[in-house]
């Protein structure tokens, strides 16, 4: 045998429990047959490793090694003394077996015996109270001889209650249930299980079956820990792996209805040019820079790159640089730590560069951008890694940025409004988007798209009449896409019937339609064909305009019975 002397050889858990014994211990440790002692056994041995080895020793501690039973009241002769020795064996708490622990005592007459057993007594009391597990422990017929002072937190009852009380009563009592006692008794073996208490706690219970020599239980001692809270928390997590679950379904769904809300729908050759750029840039990474007027659909651009690029399942996160203060834009890029500012959460708050990262971050109206936050945003560019706001070390990002502005950053930049070095980083890749008075031709196909989506939100079935869909198309447009759409969301909605006219219109809304150019040609057409769709249009303005076919021959100065005879073919939809 050699001396185990190191907190490497023995867990520094088992080192200090055999340490805070009062009495002499040996523990020899399985097939190493390693031993080490406490303080009290080096004090009887002088510091003499070889003091408790013997073959008598040997042999009871490789019986208890081999039937893993304990041993008692062995008196061995070592060096002309008389010692007692208790063997028993160690499990770990993954019940592997470590070996046999010895206690030792000298053989005294019985009064000194009495002392130190006394003594030894109080101190086992003190361990067995002071235990964070309650320690629950009986006879053979499952009796309650002790228990530790724990039992009134954890059972509501305190010692006095239990002692002297079968198992069995206690468990039909509903104290605890099962009863791990009963268990280990009829099994005969440890058993781990969940135990759940009058008072609604929940307790791991290990209970542990003591055998003599002939392998008869004749304790059984039960350690409960109290998990309540740890059942507690896991119940709330798995609830709110659930809640997570479900946002992210929900998630999933609104992508979807944002994809077929935000489908580019155009007819020009213009348009298309500006869709192959952007399928094209959508694989790589490269910073774009989108260029337009205010609700052309630099929003539905950015989206779109995003949806057909790489990174597509990771975040996209949108941000209008020109809707948030100053002192609050910077904390809500790049977050801020603890005590940051005055209002700060004390654990802090992650920006959206971290937020995006492996994903696309969109920076709606950069012009807005305060200067003082450009130099930042010119940093992450540059770098790909940011600092939170009071931070002190820097927090890498691969994020990939989409800006767009409806201003003109040249112009920006000589009034001193915006950076040039981050105009050109951001400018690496710029996608102009037509105002849609320079595509006409997408205004028809964006009604007809309207139409059906709000009549799928609004749950209607209304149609536009033909001489509305040519005011609209005649209609300079100045807020573009999304002004077409607001006004067609507001026609289904405040509409009574089926068929929409021009009535529904915002009052003036055709004269601006159709004063922006005396005449239009949206298409190449028969020249017969286009001068009768001319003359009827004229025609149709005038009658809104006056209420009697003198006046209209009189402004269109041709004769009443020619302004009769078209508007009667107009009416009666034979107008050729």
């Amino acid at each position: 045998m050699k001396d185990i002397n190191t907190y490497e050889d023995v867990p520094i858990n088992l080192k200090k429990i055999i340490d805070s014994l009062p009495f002499a211990t040996v523990l020899y440790h399985t097939s190493k047959y390693d031993k080490f002692m406490n303080e009290t056994a080096k004090k009887i041995t002088g510091g003499d490793s070889f003091y408790f080895e013997n073959e008598e020793i040997k042999s009871f501690v490789n019986k208890v090694m081999t039937t893993q039973c304990p041993l008692h009241n062995k008196k061995i002769n070592i060096q002309s003394k008389d010692f007692i020795f208790h063997f028993s064996s160690l499990n770990d708490e993954a019940e592997d077996f470590q070996g046999v622990l010895a206690t030792i005592q000298p053989d005294v007459t019985v009064p000194e015996e009495y002392e130190t057993y006394k003594d030894e007594s109080i101190d086992l009391k003190a361990l067995f109270d002071s235990s964070y597990d309650v320690l629950y422990v009986s006879d053979a017929k499952g009796n309650t001889l002790r228990v530790s002072s724990a039992c009134t937190k954890i059972w509501g009852k305190n010692e006095s209650e239990l002692v002297g009380k079968n198992v069995n009563e206690l468990e039909k009592e509903g104290i605890y249930k099962p009863s791990i006692t009963r268990l280990v008794l009829e099994k005969g073996e440890k058993i781990s299980a969940i135990q759940t208490t009058k008072n609604g706690r929940r307790l791991m219970v290990i209970g542990t079956p003591i055998k003599d020599e002939n392998g008869n239980v004749i304790r059984v001692v039960n350690a409960s820990r109290d998990i309540t809270e740890i059942s507690q928390l896991q119940a709330e997590i798995d609830e709110m792996k659930k809640l997570i679950h479900g946002y992210k379904h929900e998630l999933m769904e609104f992508r979807k209805e944002k994809v077929e809300e935000w489908k580019l729908i155009f007819n020009s050759k213009v348009m298309e040019e500006s869709l192959e750029l952007a399928k094209l840039i959508a694989h790589v990474d490269s910073t774009v820079l989108i260029l337009g007027e205010s609700g052309v659909g630099k929003e539905v651009f950015a989206n779109y790159i995003h949806n057909a690029s790489l990174r597509k399942s990771k975040p996209y996160i949108k941000i209008n640089c020109g809707a948030i203060p100053e002192n609050l834009l910077e904390s809500e890029l790049f977050g801020y730590d603890s005590g940051a500012f005055t209002g700060a959460k004390k654990e802090g708050k992650m920006g959206l560069f971290e937020l995006a990262t492996e994903g696309t971050l969109f920076l709606d109206e950069i012009a807005e951008m305060p200067i003082s936050l450009q130099v930042k945003l010119l940093r992450v560019i540059q770098e790909q890694e940011i600092r939170r706001i009071g931070g002190k070390k820097t927090i890498n990002v691969n994020v990939r940025i989409i800006a767009a502005t409806n201003r003109n950053l040249p112009e920006e930049i000589k009034q001193g409004r915006f950076r040039e070095d981050l105009y050109y980083r951001l400018n690496v890749i710029p996608l102009i988007i037509p105002p849609l008075r320079e595509r006409r031709e997408d205004i028809l196909p964006l009604i007809h798209h309207f139409i059906e989506q709000f009549n799928n939100k609004y749950d209607t079935n209304k149609t536009l009449s033909i001489d509305l869909i040519e005011g609209l198309q005649a209609y300079n447009w100045p807020g573009n896409v999304r002004e077409l759409q607001n006004l067609v969301e507001r026609l289904i909605v405040i509409s009574d019937g089926g068929k929409l006219n021009e009535s529904f219109l915002p009052e003036g809304f055709m004269n601006q339609s159709l004063n922006r150019d005396k005449v239009q040609v949206l298409d190449i057409l028969p020249l017969k064909e286009c001068i009768e769709l001319a003359e009827r249009q004229l025609l149709k303005l005038a009658q809104s305009k006056f209420n009697s076919t003198v006046k209209i021959a009189d402004v269109l100065e041709v004769n009443q019975s020619t302004i009769s005879r078209k508007l009667k073919k107009i009416n009666e939809g034979n107008f050729n």
